[in-house]
Parts: C-alpha cells; sequence; structure tokens
C-alpha cells in the first residue's frame, strides 16, 4: 500500500510539471494511469487557466469520469468548459445517478440548458430521479440494475441480463418483480450461473428483506447497509413497486457527507456542508457559515454576565469562590458534551428510538450523580487539606470543611444537571425536527454555564453566607 502511495504522488507531482509546461500529450498519458477520484483532486487545486488546459487535454469522455467526483460548487462552471457537443457527451458518459447529481447542483437556468442535451432515452429516468429531493433515497438511487420476471426461467433471465448488462450498475443483487413491477425477491448471479437453464426463477430466488421508501432519507438508507451487511439496497414506492437501487459506495458518500456535516454542526457551523477541501473554500464561505452561530451564542452568553451582577454580593463577600467557580463551570461544559455526544452517536446509528426520553434521563441522571459525588468527594479533600497550604483565608465564621461542602454540592448539582441537559437536549431537537448535532457541543456548552454559576451561587448563598 505505502508503495503504490509513492508511485501515486509521483504520478501527480509528474502531471502538474506536464500541467505547468502545457504539455497536452505527457498530461493525458500520465492521466490514463490515475483514478479519476486522483483527477478530480487535482483538477480542484488547479486556477483557471490550468482547468481549461486539463479539460482541453483531457476530452469530455475521459472527464465525464473525473466530474462526479468534483465539489458541487465547480461542477457548472467545469461543464461550461465544454462545446454544447461535449456537454451532450458527458451527460451521456454518466450514470442517470450521477446525471441527477450533477444537474441538481447547477443553477435552475443552467439545469434547464443542460438538460435540453440529455438522450431521449435518458430523458425519462433523469426527469423521474430529479422528482426527488437530493437528501433522499429516491434522490440516490440508480434506475439501471439487474432485473428480471417471476415468470422467467433461467436462461429467459440470462438472456434478459445479457442486453443490459453493460450500463447496469451492478449484477451482484438481481431483483425479481411481478407483472405489476412490484419487488417480489432477489438472486445472487451466481444463483442463474449454477442452475439448469430450465430451472423456473419462482423455484430459486430468495424473499427480499430489506427495502426503503424513495421519500425516506438517505441517512436511513446509510444505517440500514451499515445494521445489515448489505451491498445492494433496493428503493420502492408505497406500493411496493421496485424503483431503482442504492449501491454501497453511495452508501459510504452519504455517510462521509452525514459525518461531515454533524461534526461541523456540532463545532457550531451553519448552513450547508461545503464539498471543496479547506484551502479551496473561500474566506466569505467560512465567515457566513461561522459568525451566525458566534453571534447567537455571544448573545446567550450575556446571560453569565448577567448571574455574576445578580450574585455580586455573595462574591464580593465570599471571594475565594471566584476560585472554584471556573472548575464548576467547565465540569459542566465536559459533562453535558459528553452526555449529548454519546447520545447523538445512539441516534445516528438507530440505538435510541422515539419515546425513549425517560430512560435516556433516568441513566444520565444517575451517571451524573455518581460522577458528581465522586468528583465532588475529591474536590471537598483538596479544599479542606490541600488549599490551606497555600494561605488562602476564609471569613470569619467559615471554615475550610464547609466550604469543601459547599462546592462538593455545587459540582454535584451541576454535574447531574449538565448531564441532564446535554442528554435531552438532542432528543428534544429530533422531536422539533431539528437536526440534533445543532444543540450540540456550543449550544450546551454555553447554557450549562449559565446553569453552572446559578447553582454554584446559590448554593454558596444558601450554606455559606
Amino acid at each position: 500500500m505505502h508503495k503504490e502511495v509513492m508511485e501515486n504522488n509521483i504520478l501527480l507531482s509528474q502531471l502538474s510539471d506536464a500541467v505547468e509546461a502545457r504539455d497536452a500529450n505527457l498530461f493525458l498519458s500520465i492521466a490514463e494511469n490515475l483514478h479519476h477520484a486522483d483527477l478530480a483532486d487535482f483538477y480542484e487545486d488547479l486556477d483557471d487557466d490550468e482547468h481549461d488546459f486539463f479539460t482541453a487535454s483531457l476530452g469530455a469522455e475521459k472527464f465525464s469520469k473525473v466530474i462526479t467526483d468534483l465539489p458541487d460548487t465547480m461542477v457548472e462552471e467545469s461543464l461550461d468548459r465544454f462545446s454544447v457537443d461535449d456537454q451532450r457527451e458527458i451527460l451521456d458518459q454518466v450514470s442517470d445517478d450521477d446525471r441527477v447529481d450533477l444537474l441538481q447542483d447547477v443553477s435552475d437556468e443552467s439545469r434547464q440548458k443542460f438538460l435540453a442535451l440529455v438522450e431521449p432515452d435518458d430523458m425519462d429516468a433523469t426527469r423521474s430521479l430529479l422528482g426527488y429531493k437530493e437528501d433522499t433515497a429516491g434522490g440516490r438511487m440508480t434506475t439501471v440494475y439487474g432485473r428480471i420476471a417471476l415468470k422467467m426461467t433461467v436462461k429467459e433471465a440470462l438472456d434478459e441480463l445479457r442486453g443490459s448488462y453493460s450500463q447496469t450498475e451492478s449484477l451482484a443483487r438481481v431483483y425479481v418483480t411481478d407483472t405489476d413491477g412490484k419487488l417480489i425477491g432477489r438472486l445472487r448471479f451466481r444463483d442463474l450461473a449454477f442452475n439448469t437453464w430450465d430451472t423456473p426463477i419462482s423455484e430459486i430466488y430468495l424473499p427480499c428483506n430489506h427495502t426503503i421508501l424513495a421519500t425516506a432519507d438517505q441517512e436511513e438508507a446509510a444505517k440500514m447497509f451499515s445494521q445489515y451487511d448489505l451491498i445492494i439496497l433496493p428503493v420502492v414506492d408505497t406500493s411496493g413497486r421496485l424503483l431503482g437501487i442504492i449501491t454501497y459506495d453511495d452508501a459510504l458518500e452519504i455517510i462521509e457527507e452525514e459525518s461531515a456535516e454533524d461534526m461541523e454542526k456540532m463545532a457550531g457551523f451553519a448552513g450547508e456542508t461545503s464539498e471543496q477541501t479547506y484551502l479551496n473554500t473561500s474566506i466569505s464561505t467560512h465567515f457566513k457559515r461561522r459568525f451566525p452561530w458566534l453571534l447567537g451564542l455571544a448573545f446567550l452568553a450575556i446571560a453569565s454576565g448577567y448571574v455574576m451582577i445578580r450574585f455580586e454580593d455573595v462574591l464580593t463577600s465570599f471571594f475565594m469562590l471566584s476560585l472554584f467557580l471556573p472548575m464548576v463551570v467547565a465540569a459542566g461544559g465536559n459533562t453535558g458534551g459528553q452526555a449529548s455526544t454519546m447520545v447523538i452517536r445512539a441516534m445516528a446509528v438507530g440505538e435510541l428510538g422515539e419515546g425513549n426520553s425517560m430512560r435516556v434521563a433516568w441513566k444520565e441522571l444517575r451517571l451524573g450523580l455518581i460522577l458528581g459525588s465522586l468528583l465532588g468527594f475529591c474536590i471537598a479533600l483538596f479544599t479542606i487539606f490541600i488549599l490551606p497550604l497555600f494561605g488562602g483565608t476564609m471569613p470569619e465564621g467559615v471554615t475550610y470543611l464547609q466550604f469543601g461542602i459547599a462546592v462538593a454540592i455545587s459540582l454535584t448539582a451541576q454535574i447531574m444537571t449538565s448531564t441532564l441537559v446535554g442528554s435531552l437536549l438532542p432528543i428534544g431537537a429530533r422531536k422539533a425536527n431539528i437536526d440534533p448535532a445543532v444543540v450540540a457541543a456550543p449550544a450546551i456548552t454555553t447554557i450549562v454555564d449559565v446553569s453552572g454559576m446559578v447553582i454554584y451561587f446559590f448554593v454558596a448563598q444558601i450554606l455559606l453566607l
């Protein structure tokens, strides 16, 4: 594997030299030895003049493979570099699901222009797929797959598949339908290869246990691939008619997209996830995606200042409280973030369904009590036995024991509250049809900061003053 990576890097370096020298013949000879995904990554880092050389040298037929791996923001400008005839060839060469992805990535005006270039034989499938949202199972499926009728024999089935095998996305699974197009079952291609020609399909097909509605979210499809070890997932309508299939490579793309989206939302990013690399994403795009969250959280954090003003007398009377305030607040943010991460992960992999809110709350409340009690006990020991060695002074009438107990109680209450908030906020967001990742780390941290200060000062006011 290491050798292959080194050879690939050498080829990419040579390709860069060919682009710099504008040597089309050398460029093409090197490009033929590189995977189209590597060529797409290489293309993304070029400037406009180099893009022109790249597309002109590679040609429409070979570029049709590269364009399917480009970020959506680069699709339209890349197609516009070709003549109308070349654009028609690119759209003809790509699979129907990739063609629809490309059309969804361009402006409405350009979509109509490019749609007019689609071959008549592909038009019905293209328009049908465009009817589904991009992030649904129907939007990710391909309509070119192995399909045979229940009434056929093995020989008839092979003859049927032979006529379209070159365009078929995958023959790892062949699907059996009735006269109305409803999905009846499935076959492995080897089932056809190792049975006699006169064997009826009705005797050898297997039931199809896993299907997904075309209108279902693409993330649900990805979960099914992972949960049931699928390589192909059939897509059906509400009547059970087979519409298309999603392949494992599409599932990997979905998982990558959803993971990137969740990570960015948990970090407090707004807007759509960028498919471009970090360095190729413009500063204005980064700004637009980060600023709204930062502004909202900044206003929310003002509540922390209000709490400080509200309990100013407590802090003034017992300034030693300021020593442990950052620790109590940070402990809440850490435990709340842990709880939210675990719950979001459990929801993402399908471990938490509807109606589990009370079980989650009870579980996290008990866990918060255990974590808070143990951590509070350790901090209390530090306060009682170690803090005096640093020469801190207590107000008259307050001992280190009393102060340690107050800090321990505050810390326990803060951690219990934070784990509860951190676990229930994602569940509440899902019920409100909001992505659970949106309410993760930044929002939870700010919320538990405020709650931690209230708990800490309130306990100190009751027990120490």
